[in-house]
């Protein structure tokens, strides 16, 4: 599913393929260029210390995080919190990609 003609946007999902974070869900939070984006979670990974990735190393989900994408919208930025909640909803709702004993 590798970049699939799908343009990476604010508020969504990656699954991250290669590098320390493997295998972690985060969330975009800044595209930087049409290779480059900023990602974080809340959690390991905080909106402060957001961290720079290729996109040949994410794998972009097709799911929009509607609450961190109105959150930029109406404020310009995100809390950690809301970002938790909506990696948290969206794994909920996809229970299927979690893979046993995660």
């Amino acid at each position: 599913m590798q970049d699939s003609g799908m343009t990476p946007e604010i508020g969504q999902i990656v699954l991250c393929t290669k590098g320390r974070d493997q295998g972690q869900y985060n969330i975009i939070i800044e595209v930087l260029d049409e290779r480059f984006v900023k990602i974080a979670d809340g959690d390991k990974r905080k909106v402060d210390r957001a961290k720079k990735k290729n996109l040949n190393h994410l794998e972009l989900i097709d799911y929009i995080a509607d609450e961190v994408k109105g959150s930029f919208k109406e404020t310009g930025r995100v809390t950690n919190g809301k970002l938790r909640y909506a990696i948290t909803n969206f794994l909920e709702q996809h229970s299927d990609l979690l893979k046993e004993g995660e």
